[in-house]
Order: structure tokens, then C-alpha cells, then sequence
């Protein structure tokens, strides 16, 4: 699955968020997709944590 798909996918979800669930199912779908994609990205060796966190190396 390259960007493109898993960009449209999160459109589709987010939509579905705002349509059914109004603006607080939004929001939700969207912190949560942050945190897995996060996840994610750590899990997979391509997220540095120091650096998000501020502590890089000087």
C-alpha cells in the first residue's frame, strides 16, 4: 500500500467520522490515527524518539 491509498483511506475515515458521529468522532478519529501512525512509524524503525521529544544529540 503506497501514500496515496493509505491517504485516501484515512479521507474516507474521517469523513465517515464527521458524517456519522459529528465533530467529536472527528477529532477522535483523527488523535487516534496521529497516535497509530506514530506507533507505527516507531514500531518500524523510522521514528527517532529523542529527536521528537527534544533530546537530541547536543
Amino acid at each position: 500500500m503506497n501514500a496515496t491509498h493509505l491517504g485516501l483511506l484515512t479521507g474516507l475515515a474521517l469523513g465517515l467520522a464527521v458524517a456519522f458521529g459529528g465533530f467529536g468522532a472527528f477529532l477522535a478519529v483523527l488523535v487516534l490515527g496521529a497516535i497509530g501512525l506514530l506507533a507505527g512509524r516507531y514500531l518500524d524503525g523510522k521514528l527517532d524518539v529523542s529527536q521528537l521529544l527534544g533530546r537530541g544529540r547536543g
